[in-house]
């Protein structure tokens, strides 16, 4: 499994804004292995970064995009879902049952919700209000979403195992086709080595260690 190390900073000195232009991400390990399995062309550049400490755990992802692609009608599931974002998924363990998805286009809305094998999804569920905060900003050239979740909410949904969160790193790029409609190209930190798009199994996640 593809593994990435999350480095421990000093606790309650990192206020996310939504511009990761934080110093302390500095001391970030920087990912940027993202790809789209199913598609030939090389997606834009993605950012990822990760940092701990006792209390939470802080991502950030820059997306460079020019042509960031939102869709406004509501702020429903569907409309999300019809929008450029960035994902993030947590499990359990292998079985997937369960496992739990964040989806944030970059204004920032965010799909929350928990799910089991066979891609059957609780739309009712979010993750807890006081256990999440989420800021967001686009420029002209990329777009940041960061994301800081508490510690005690990963391990009330037994989603840290001694030092290992097992997670899917994911993102969605919509684009315009001929036929003036929007198709997404699936771009994934680990390839899940399936035959059509698929973040919702076993092989699409890797490990995040906390360092």
């Amino acid at each position: 499994m593809k593994n990435y190390t999350v480095n421990r900073i000093e606790e309650n000195i990192l206020q996310i804004n939504g511009l990761a232009d934080n110093p302390l991400w500095q001391q970030a390990e920087v990912l940027t292995d993202f790809s789209s399995p199913w598609d030939n062309a090389e997606p834009e550049k993605i950012e990822f970064r990760a940092l701990w400490d006792l209390k939470n755990i802080y991502f950030s992802y820059t997306v460079y995009d020019t042509n960031i692609h939102i869709d406004r009608k509501d702020d429903s599931v569907d409309s999300i879902g019809e929008s450029d974002r960035i994902e993030i998924f947590f499990r359990t363990d292998e079985t997937l049952n369960p496992y739990y998805c964040l989806e944030i286009d970059p204004t920032p809305r965010i799909m929350d919700f928990k799910a089991s094998p066979a891609k059957k999804f609780d739309f009712d569920w979010n993750w807890p209000k006081n256990d999440i905060v989420i800021k967001s900003h686009i420029k002209e050239e990329y777009f940041v979403v960061e994301i800081a979740i508490s510690i005690q909410s990963l391990m009330n949904f037994n989603l840290i195992k001694g030092r290992t969160i097992e997670a899917g790193l994911f993102r969605a790029k919509y684009k315009k086709q001929q036929n003036n409609l929007f198709e997404p190209t699936w771009i994934s930190w680990v390839d899940p080595d399936t035959e059509t798009p698929n973040f919702h199994v076993a092989s699409s996640f890797g490990t995040l260690t906390l360092g």
